[in-house]
């Protein structure tokens, strides 16, 4: 039994059936795809129902295992960051957003890391979001891309926060502007993520139940549970609750316009903190109307959003993940059941993170049983 269609339920299903064993995948939501859910809308735009999906790694392998369920387009992920009216910057931070926010002609890379140093507050043991940044851009960079950003996204000031959240942004002291790293392999998947979850999910020996929600107990009738349900929900939160921010999602409608960069943020302080313009995706515009699909984020906290899960919080005291290794601590106690996925080990997981995290783990499962 698979509790959850997404990345990591799909790839445990898909390993699982390969091998011989009988997978039976259920989720609550009325499709299949988790969290990357993407469709084609009345515009004619492919949009993604739970924010912007982009996928980049490091890890061929994860790239090999998913070209047997998709063909994947070449895409370099452009961001800007909208800091007056009709005045934006790239991001992350490189050559070009420096001299524009500070007035200065840096012309190289030596320059520019030479400035960024003599903004910067050394810090060799950072104990927060807030420190790690300082230590590396200095304050005025600090507190116009990232403090009002942190506040909303976060519901926190950089101080609270863990400098892990802020550590995986680069720093580009060049003119790049894409916004992963070059050693990177970015890639769009052709026809969407729902066709890939279609593709892995299409076995004889997997069945997929979507409107089905995991009661305690289903698992007795088969041989083992993979679980990617909220951890501490299964538990009826007994330790308390485990704390995720939510999106709530704004669409619009613009006539077909010409843009370089596919994500806006807003360092603001407005409510909202990026827009995608969906068109602007390599193959995501499907069928060409005239009209165009933007769509605005405006974080919140779950509770508030339908307790739509989306990204585990992570303070600088390291509360909630003390919390979870206690709620980690019973799943041992369960015989036949895993927890999986972003919800089952409450972590921020890129896709390829989940994908082969998954593998792994359902891989040594399989190597166990079948030895």
């Amino acid at each position: 039994m698979i509790v959850g269609a997404g990345f990591a339920g799909a790839v445990h299903a898909r390993q699982l059936a390969e091998a011989g064993f009988e997978a039976h995948v259920i989720d609550k939501r009325p499709h299949i795809a988790g969290n990357a859910y993407d469709f084609v809308n009345e515009n004619g735009v492919r949009v993604h129902a739970y924010g912007p999906h982009l996928f980049h790694t490091k890890q061929r392998h994860i790239v090999d295992w998913l070209q047997k369920f998709t063909e994947f387009a070449p895409y370099s992920h452009k961001v800007r960051a909208f800091i007056a009216p009709d005045s934006y910057v790239p991001l992350p931070i490189n050559l070009n957003t420096i001299n524009v926010i500070f007035g200065v002609e840096l012309k190289n890379e030596t320059e520019a890391k030479n400035f960024l140093a003599s903004v910067a507050i050394p810090c060799e043991s950072p104990k927060n979001a807030a420190e790690y940044l300082y230590s590396k851009i200095g304050v005025k960079l600090t507190d116009l891309f990232f403090r009002p950003y942190t506040k909303k996204m976060w519901l926190m000031d950089l101080e609270e926060m863990s400098a892990s959240v802020v550590q995986r942004i680069p720093i580009n002291y060049d003119e790049t502007d894409t916004y992963f790293s070059r050693e990177e392999i970015q890639v769009m998947p052709r026809n969407g993520y729902t066709a890939i979850f279609e593709k892995i999910l299409d076995h004889t020996n997997i069945e997929v139940e979507t409107n089905a929600s995991y009661e305690k107990g289903m698992e007795r009738d088969y041989l083992y549970c993979f679980n990617s349900m909220p951890i501490d929900e299964y538990f009826d939160f007994v330790h308390g609750r485990l704390p995720y921010r939510s999106i709530r999602f704004h669409h619009r409608t613009e006539p077909l316009f010409t843009q370089e960069w596919s994500v806006t943020n807003f360092t603001d302080s407005s409510p909202f903190t990026r827009e995608t313009s969906w068109h602007v995706l390599p193959d995501h515009h499907v069928n060409p109307t005239g009209n165009v699909t933007i769509t605005r984020e405006e974080p919140c906290d779950y509770a508030d959003n339908n307790f739509e899960r989306y990204y585990p919080v992570k303070t600088a005291d390291g509360r909630y993940q003390s919390l979870y290794a206690i709620y980690k601590n019973d799943a041992k106690l369960l015989p036949n059941m895993s927890f999986i996925g972003r919800c089952g080990t409450y972590q921020y997981l890129d896709m390829d993170q989940v994908i082969n995290q998954s593998l792994t783990h359902v891989n040594a499962w399989i190597a166990d049983r079948l030895a």
